[in-house]
Parts: C-alpha cells; structure tokens; sequence
C-alpha cells in the first residue's frame, strides 16, 4: 500500500473519528421508509470531486453531513480536495448549540481547518477576507423543509455572497424530510426575518437544491442577478418519498415524529406556551402552567440544547401529541387546532402572542384570524389559492417527480 492511500485512510478514520462524537442518530419509530432506494448527493463522488479539484473549497455543513459513517468533508480530504472554509450555520458545526445562540468562528480540532461561524450575531454572511481564501462554496447539510428553519437562509446568504464575490457555487442535495407537504401562507416580505427569508409558504415542500434553482431563477439574490449554481441531485427520490433521516438535524428534533409536528407546534415559540423543549418530547407536547382541563403534564427542564427553555421548572398542563401517527400528522398538513386550543384555554387574549408570532407566521393575519375564532379549517383555506399558485410557480424548479 503506497503512503498516500495510507494517509487517506488515516484521514478517513480521524474523520469518524472526529464527528461520531457530535452525532445523535435520530429515534427509530418503527414505520417504513424509503432511505435503502435512495442515494443522496454527497455519496455521488464522482459527479462532484472532479468539479472541485485544483479549486479552493469552502464547506458548509454540519453534523449532518454524513455520508454513511463518514463526513463529507473527510470525503473531500480524503480525494484530495483543498478544502480551506467551513461555513457553520445555527447550532454550530457539530450541531450541539441551541436555538438561537450565537456561535463563534473557531478551527476544527480535528482537521486545523478554519470554521467561519454563519450564526455568530454579526453582519450576515462572510468577511471578505474568507472569501478571498476560496474558488467555490459547497453545501452539504440536512434541511426539514420549512420556511422557518433556518439551514436555507445561510444558503441563501452564501449565494450572495458567492454572487458578489464571483465564486462557484455547488448544492450536494438530500431529500427533505417533508417534501410531500405544502402548505402555509406565503411570507408578506414586511415579516421578512432570521426565520423567515423568502415568498414562501411555511411547508414549501422543496429541497435545498430545488430552492436554490428557484432563488437563482426567480431573481431572490441580491440585484435579481445569477449565482454559477450547479445542483447535484440525489437519486431515487421523490417527493412522495418517506425518508428517515439517520442523524437528528437539531437538538430539538429527537426524531420523525417532532419533525412532522414541527410545522403546527413551532408557532408555540410565539407565545407563552411550552412546546416541549427540555423534555424528550420536544415539538411533540404543549401546555402551561395556567392550562387546565388536560389530564397530562410535564415540566421543563435545562439540559443540553435547551438551556433555558420556556416555563423552566414548571408544571405544564396540556397535550401530549406522541400517539399521534406520523401518517396522520402528515395527512393533515399545519394543524392548527393545537394553537387555537391553547389560546382558548388560557384566555389572556393579547398577551398570548408575541412579537415572534407574526415572524414565524410571515404575517400578522393568522393571529387575528385567530383571535376573531376562525376555525383551524376555515384559516387553512384562506391560503389555498396561494398554495396553488406557487406550486405553479415553483415547477420549472423541480429536481424530482411529485
């Protein structure tokens, strides 16, 4: 064996080594998946290392970036790709932070190269002296498919900034976990937010490849001009497709059934209400101390990844969403009987929303369509010719069949 194929291998192995401690393999549910037909975009090395080598190479990714056992960028290495950037987005590189909390750029211990923090409380997007250091920007990371969260804005932040700068600028796709569902209103860009970034519905039903096409062809980046985009699809997905992801995407997404519930619960980070962070059932509870009538209840505690959730250390009366199933949840799309039940119950009127409601809803409709006791099916349908219309307009961007 010659000492360069030992040197990769040694690379290979460091590379396990270094992001196995940082994975968190999402909870098995026993339900059938799709993953076994599917091959996602970084496992196709031959598509992409000949596109990058001879270049300078920035990575954003996150624990996420597996392929297999191994990382995507212990990939690269491990073809001799100059890999001189990682990007992290929010919860950092290893995926450990919370929601929300600033991370600082530092160096990979693993590998001496430089992380350049996306998520760090500053100016959005990189200095110009990390840019000055690369020939192309790579993305290879887990995304849930929702409008706020916040994996496609960094995307779309290194677009820019890849435009500005004259760089390259490749998409290693994965499937999206709810690419089967679109639903939500379109974002009123007034509400334009970290959580919110683009005219899309809150379920856009589309993975980041496809969003990056469609950003690229809509005129979204700055200027309404064209990033050199190059998409590498995955194969053998489709949007009907149910796939499992193997590592959770963030603390609070233990698995599959928060991930489909995330998209009715999360507009409980608007109000006073627990959705269930600090417990193992985070997105798949909600209650308050206030609440009553439920025969359930929980209480919030500090530990890794919410370390301060909402009503830290207080007995949360309400409902317990877990023996929902994940085809029932996914059938009814944004159910928002869960919100409005909550606001009834507490009855405190204004003070149940805050500010960040309307962020997370793109709009400041649903929450008056909710306290005039719109029903959850009849706030649904007034976004139902909206829906209809970006589907039309979403097309031409479609990697793969619906």
């Amino acid at each position: 064996m010659t000492i360069k194929k030992l040197v990769l291998q040694f690379v290979l192995f460091i590379g396990v080594i270094s992001t196995a401690c940082a994975q968190k393999p999402i909870e098995q549910d026993g339900s059938h998946y799709d993953n076994d037909k599917i091959r996602i975009g970084a496992a196709r090395t031959e598509v992409y290392i000949p596109l990058l080598e001879g270049k300078r190479v920035a990575l954003m990714s996150n624990h996420t970036g597996m392929v297999d056992s191994i990382h995507t960028l212990d990939l690269m290495l491990s073809n001799g790709i100059n890999v001189t950037t990682i990007f992290s987005p929010e919860h950092g590189f290893r995926g450990n932070a919370d929601a929300g909390e600033h991370v600082s750029s530092s160096v990979d211990s693993k590998t001496g190269i430089p992380i350049a923090s996306m998520y760090d409380g500053k100016k959005r997007g990189p200095s110009k002296e990390v840019m000055n250091k690369i020939d192309v920007i790579v993305v290879d990371i887990q995304d849930v498919g929702l409008r706020y969260y916040t994996y496609y804005i960094t995307m779309v932040d290194l677009m820019n900034a890849a435009l500005a700068e004259g760089k390259e600028f490749i998409v290693l796709d994965r499937p999206n976990p709810n690419g089967m569902t679109v639903d939500g209103p379109i974002l009123d860009m007034n509400f334009k937010s970290g959580v919110g970034r683009l005219p899309i519905p809150i379920v856009h039903g589309m993975t980041l490849g496809e969003i990056a096409q469609m950003v690229n062809g809509e005129g979204w980046l700055e200027g309404g001009k064209k990033v050199n985009l190059s998409v590498v699809p995955c194969e053998g997905y489709t949007h009907q497709s149910r796939y499992s992801l193997p590592i959770s995407p963030s603390p609070n997404l233990p698995n599959m059934k928060s991930i489909y519930l995330y998209m009715s619960t999360c507009f409980f980070e608007g109000t006073p209400v627990s959705l269930g962070r600090g417990t193992d059932m985070p997105f798949q509870v909600y209650g308050h101390p206030d609440m009553h009538g439920y025969e359930f209840s929980f209480t919030p505690r500090s530990i890794p990844g919410a370390k301060n959730p909402p009503q830290l250390n207080k007995l949360c009366h309400g409902r317990s969403l877990t023996s929902l199933s994940n085809e029932d949840i996914i059938a009814a799309g944004i159910n928002l009987e869960y919100v409005i039940d909550a606001y009834n119950n507490l009855n405190i009127g204004d003070e149940f929303f805050t500010k960040f409601f309307n962020l997370l809803a793109g709009n400041d409709v649903l929450r008056r369509q909710i306290q005039q006791g719109m029903s959850a099916e009849d706030i649904k349908a007034t976004w139902a010719e909206d829906i209809e219309k970006f589907k039309v307009s979403r097309a031409p961007y479609l990697l793969y069949a619906e």
